[in-house]
């Protein structure tokens, strides 16, 4: 006769059993939807049969990127607790305060990373229309690309790389298989220009806006769906998004001084509490501090502002921060305590957040005729930017300032475009010359 402690043993056997089949069955799901993803579909047809899977299990990705989050996490260890910023609401997500450009110290490994010259093409698209915008995925594996002919063009990065790389047979020379093609999804759902693109931090949803005036966000676990599952209407064109590190949020900057910002499961729209702190000018681009805390406007006014990512309520305003002239793009550093912009005075400044001020400039490059977005690379140890008088890529070492050699662009016109992968040593250029190249440093 079993007594209680055994009967909640087995209880608890069994419970724990019925847990591990679940889970492996999850594996299992998730398993056939990346082989799906990746084109093996008669790979995925065979496990779903051998297995017994009989719910539908369509393609994802997400399995690559539990891998990515789970081998990131171990390669990382353990990180220290969020970290508050004096006077401002609680960090939301892990520190990343170890990470990236940090003046007061050097670190051991700087000067390992490629400055732009070391970069070479991999890969170009081609759009029916100028190229105007681009955005990588957060683990830095797809890259979207957006055109004034409305189309928007999703690719996945170890296929542009592969291509290059893997010798190609003739029957290759004569037409990719699809299966291995780059260009993974095509998508119109816009009228007019795309202006702007942003992937979800962690989910399969890409987000739009486009001079049309609205935001559209698309599902591309889907391979048959081109067209948005949302639409929001605004009234300005759209200038640049910014998604919350959790997900729940975008933030959104449009021909207008009012910043908006999206519920994305609910499509309210939210904005600053307090008018006499907005900009007076149209805000050319918004964006998140890693952890959320924090988000950065510029402005057509010539100021850069900075607010609380929780309260809306600006914490600093950096008037005539180009000497008046437009400013065009902001970026925090990993660790949120810098802030790079550009403007339309030609120059590059690195601000230090705890004071205000800025502490390096960076010359050398035009950037008088167009809205350029500056970058950092994935390190932080170099900054980018289109230089309009020749065309090509300026570099420049964030710590010291020295002007790195130029990087031909390889375009035919002006290009309109930077953005650099978060994982990694590879950028994409958009121009108006239809194109979007894919750039790259083997061995990095």
């Amino acid at each position: 006769m079993l007594n209680v402690a055994h009967v909640n043993c087995l209880q608890v056997t069994c419970s724990t059993m019925e847990d591990a089949v679940k889970d492996r069955e999850n594996l299992y799901k998730m398993i056939i939807s990346q082989l799906r993803y990746d084109g093996c579909e008669a790979i995925a047809a065979n496990l779903a049969k051998t297995t017994n899977i009989m719910s539908p299990c369509p393609p994802s990705a997400r399995l690559h990127q539990v891998v990515n989050l789970g081998l990131r996490a171990e390669t990382e260890g353990s990180r220290p607790e969020n970290q508050q910023l004096p006077g401002l609401t609680n960090a939301i997500g892990p520190s990343v305060a170890s990470k990236g450009i940090d003046l007061e110290y050097e670190p051991e490994d700087h000067g390992t990373t490629p400055p732009a010259a070391m970069y070479e093409t991999y890969y170009v698209t081609a759009h029916k229309a100028p190229c105007r915008t681009a955005a990588f995925s957060a683990n830095g594996r797809l890259v979207a690309t957006g055109s004034v002919d409305a189309s928007i063009k999703v690719l996945d990065v170890d296929r542009m790389v592969a291509k290059n790389t893997m010798p190609q047979t003739h029957d290759q020379g004569q037409g990719m298989n699809l299966e291995n093609h780059p260009v993974i999804r095509t998508l119109y759902d816009h009228a007019e220009e795309v202006t702007a693109l942003e992937f979800h931090p962690f989910t399969s949803v890409l987000v739009s806006g486009g001079k049309d005036c609205t935001i559209k966000m698309f599902d591309i676990s889907k391979p048959s769906v081109k067209k948005a599952y949302r639409a929001i209407q605004e009234s300005e064109v759209i200038n640049s998004m910014s998604f919350h590190p959790s997900g729940d949020f975008i933030l959104v900057s449009t021909e207008h001084p009012t910043i908006r910002l999206y519920d994305t499961n609910t499509s309210q729209c939210f904005a600053p509490a307090n008018p006499r702190e907005y900009h007076t000018g149209p805000v050319t681009m918004v964006k998140y501090a890693p952890m959320g805390n924090l988000y950065a406007s510029a402005s057509t006014d010539g100021s850069i502002k900075v607010w609380d990512g929780v309260s809306n309520r600006c914490v600093a305003t950096f008037p005539q921060a180009h000497k008046g002239a437009e400013v065009y793009g902001v970026q925090f550093s990993q660790n949120s305590k810098y802030l790079i912009s550009s403007g339309k005075d030609s120059n590059v400044f690195l601000w230090e957040l705890s004071t205000g001020r800025a502490v390096n400039m960076y010359t050398g490059a035009a950037m008088t005729n167009y809205r350029t977005q500056v970058i950092f690379n994935h390190t932080e140890d170099f900054i980018l930017v289109a230089d309009e008088k020749n065309n090509s890529i300026s570099c420049w070492d964030t710590r010291t300032t020295e002007k790195q050699k130029s990087l031909p662009s390889g375009h035919n016109n002006h290009i309109r475009c930077l953005v650099h992968s978060p994982a990694g040593a590879a950028f994409v250029s958009c121009s108006d010359d239809f194109r979007a190249r894919f750039w790259y440093c083997e061995g990095i």
